[in-house]
């Protein structure tokens, strides 16, 4: 593989707000198109590898409360060896729709679990970048999401793209399932496409915080995100920036898992990246980031400067610009990773994807 400029994730997340004003129409528009097809789905089970698993977790919550179906995120092996071999051909309000996600189309396990499921009798639809892509030709349908422009980088726009392609898809299969109606189908889309403003200045604040964050992670040995609900994808793509573009070990995981039992491991000072968003887990970020400082943990907010009750526990702060419903929280919440990760493997001396096994 060859060695990739770190500043690419720098110029990766100055793409971003632009992204989202270009897509969310489009996308929006070809996602309504769809649903008409599949909209009595009983169940929506979304499926993928990395990043692309990171926003289906982000996404699993919009399913539920704003398209009112029951939504289960799965890593494409678990889905095909534990779930996959229970699915029924079932039709009318109990048909099952199956999403593969891939944003370059050909990750194999996700492209064979679309093709399992069809023969099980889901509905299937691919969400990815390229439409001609082995995942798009094993589905009944493909919602695309092209990037222009694109160039070799951890996932920051694909991940971005994939989550709002997700996002958009629950909001068109609510009003497809009568959970709303067009106006209030209309209204959600319009919060998604007013984040743009919040989404730059949320990446040119992130600057130099990225920078003073930088040197917290660069000297522990491990670093831990917790998150809950939409939080936890953006938890597991945080940690997943980091090992692949500064090398650090990181782990994403759940704010009440980590204080039931990673509270305890060693060192007491390790950074710990609390996730803060308004929504149902806030209280309990905010318990866990002052029970981590009470042990000595460096705690980084990633939430807003306003927040005090969260704020006031930490060592640092990566500021979100903006608010949002917390199904549409993770489209904020993401944009410190790619930042991060590249200020960290500049201080380390680190490229991306280097220290592995090519």
């Amino acid at each position: 593989m060859a060695t990739l400029d770190p500043e690419v994730m720098i110029r990766q997340a100055g793409r971003l707000a632009g992204d989202l004003e270009e897509l969310t129409e489009p996308v929006g528009r070809r996602a309504g198109a769809l649903v008409s097809d599949w909209g009595s789905a009983g169940s929506v089970h979304l499926v993928g590898d990395g990043d692309s698993y990171y926003a289906a977790v982000s996404a699993e919550l919009a399913f539920r409360s704003l398209a009112g179906v029951d939504c289960a995120a799965t890593p494409a092996l678990g889905f095909l060896e534990y779930e996959a071999p229970w699915l029924r051909s079932r039709n009318g309000a109990g048909r099952r729709l199956v999403v593969g996600i891939s944003a370059s189309g050909f990750t194999p396990r996700v492209v064979e679990a679309v093709v399992r499921a069809g023969r099980r009798g889901a509905a299937t639809v691919a969400v990815t970048g390229v439409p001609g892509s082995p995942l798009a030709r094993a589905a009944d349908h493909t919602l695309p999401v092209r990037l222009s422009d694109g160039e070799p980088s951890p996932g920051i726009r694909t991940y971005q793209a994939s989550l709002l392609a997700l996002l958009l898809l629950a909001v068109r299969l609510g009003e497809a399932r009568g959970h709303h109606n067009g106006d209030d189908r209309e209204a959600l889309e319009g919060e998604i496409a007013a984040l743009r403003d919040g989404v730059a200045r949320t990446v040119a604040e992130l600057g130099g915080a990225c920078r003073r964050v930088a040197e917290l992670v660069g000297d522990g040995p491990v670093v831990a995100m917790v998150g809950s609900g939409p939080a936890l994808g953006t938890a597991h793509y945080g940690a997943a920036k980091l090992i692949e573009g500064a090398g650090v070990f990181a782990r994403g995981q759940d704010l009440e898992e980590w204080h039931h039992v990673e509270r305890f491991a060693g060192p007491y000072d390790m950074p710990l990246f609390v996730l803060a968003p308004p929504g149902r887990s806030h209280a309990r970020a905010v318990e866990v980031a002052a029970r981590a400082t009470e042990l000595g943990r460096r705690v980084i907010a990633v939430a807003h400067p306003w927040d005090t009750a969260v704020v006031r526990h930490a060592a640092a702060v990566l500021p979100v610009a903006a608010r949002a419903r917390e199904e549409f929280s993770p489209l904020l919440h993401h944009l410190f990773a790619g930042i991060l990760a590249c200020r960290t493997g500049q201080r380390l001396g680190r490229t991306p994807f280097s220290t592995g096994l090519v």
